[in-house]
């Protein structure tokens, strides 16, 4: 669910948010295990009945060409809610290092958490697990299954390619059956 870095468009991230519920640009910092209990934490609350959108921005260039709303995550948020209300009538959750917006209600169930700073990721998954809570979603942050040990994964791609390996030797072996290779064999008159 993360987003590529922001291109020269008004505002990548309702690009995103048009059809995604997570804006989350490459350059923000956000380890994968933690991306994985952000994109979980959003479908286990929208599962809850809690639907919420939510863009995390980490630089001015997240921002495209609205760059001047860049730390004005409150602005940002009602700029944003407006582009996506065509397609979108939830709540939208905007995070950026000095705090956080929200566009139709719970802006409120934010109060007193800190901005998140460099901790983008942590940041998000409490503000999410408030907003949830105050419209009656209590949910938990998903445990993230630790990654497997590199080679222990490796099993899937050698097992692809013993598979095209026979399947090629197959191939070869019926085609030489219809029409066997005439190497030792000179046509007559070639003498």
């Amino acid at each position: 669910m993360t987003a590529g870095p922001a291109r020269a468009d008004g505002d990548p991230a309702s690009d995103v948010l048009a059809s995604q519920p997570l804006f989350l640009p490459s350059d923000a910092g956000v380890p994968a295990a933690q991306q994985a209990q952000i994109g979980g934490l959003i479908a286990v609350a929208a599962r809850s009945g809690y639907r919420v959108r939510v863009a995390m921005l980490a630089s001015p260039a997240d921002l495209g060409s609205v760059g001047a709303l860049w730390q004005q995550p409150e602005n940002y948020a009602r700029f944003l809610g407006q582009e996506l209300s065509l397609v979108y009538q939830g709540p939208l959750l905007v995070v950026m290092p000095r705090g956080y917006g929200v566009y139709r209600g719970g802006a409120a169930a934010l109060s007193g958490l800190g901005p998140p700073g460099a901790a983008l990721g942590s940041g998000t998954l409490a503000a999410v697990q408030r907003l949830a809570a105050a419209a009656g979603h209590p949910v938990a942050v998903p445990s993230v299954a630790p990654r497997a040990a590199p080679g222990s994964s490796d099993v899937l791609p050698w097992l692809v390619f013993a598979l095209g390996a026979l399947l090629i030797a197959v191939a070869w072996s019926a085609s030489l059956r219809a029409r066997p290779l005439a190497l030792g064999r000179r046509a007559p008159g070639m003498q």
